[in-house]
């Protein structure tokens, strides 16, 4: 607990939270070691800064591909948010990971035939191929096994 004054109820509430490692690494802190909740801050910070995920950049995109079966949407999905997080202007390099991360198929081909330039591009001709591919799939049900 912090030296210098009298156990608080929000000391306690504060110390109640804690539980596992964390409350063993509180324990093993020397008594009168903590002076002010300011240091105590620091000290928190310093032990758990390390489990703290990295910000991500924009290489990151490249890390971003398309599993077996995940559908097309579901990857554009993810890749886009991804984009969004990272607020990157960088177009060329957002159109390439996309590229390298879809699964070679027909959208993967038409991305190769005719290049995109900008992610924007991107989406909206994934979306016409979704609906496309949703329009076929509706015409094969309604007309039944032939």
């Amino acid at each position: 607990m912090i030296s210098g004054g009298t156990d608080t109820m929000h000391d306690k509430l504060f110390m109640n939270t804690f539980s596992g490692t964390t409350l063993d690494w509180f324990i093993s802190l020397l008594d009168g070691h903590i002076t002010s909740f300011n240091q105590f801050s620091t000290l928190f910070i310093e032990q758990y800064i390390i489990n703290q995920a990295p910000p991500p950049v924009t290489y990151d995109l490249f890390d971003v591909k398309q599993y077996q079966g995940e559908p097309l949407k579901d990857f554009l999905n993810r890749f886009g948010a991804l984009v969004v997080k990272l607020h990157t202007k960088d177009e060329y390099m957002t159109v390439h990971a996309f590229r390298r991360g879809v699964l070679l198929g027909p959208f993967s081909d038409s991305l190769i035939r005719c290049r995109p330039k900008t992610f924007s591009e991107i989406c909206h001709r994934a979306v016409a191929h979704i609906d496309a591919g949703e329009e076929v799939t509706e015409k094969c049900v309604s007309i039944g096994p032939v």
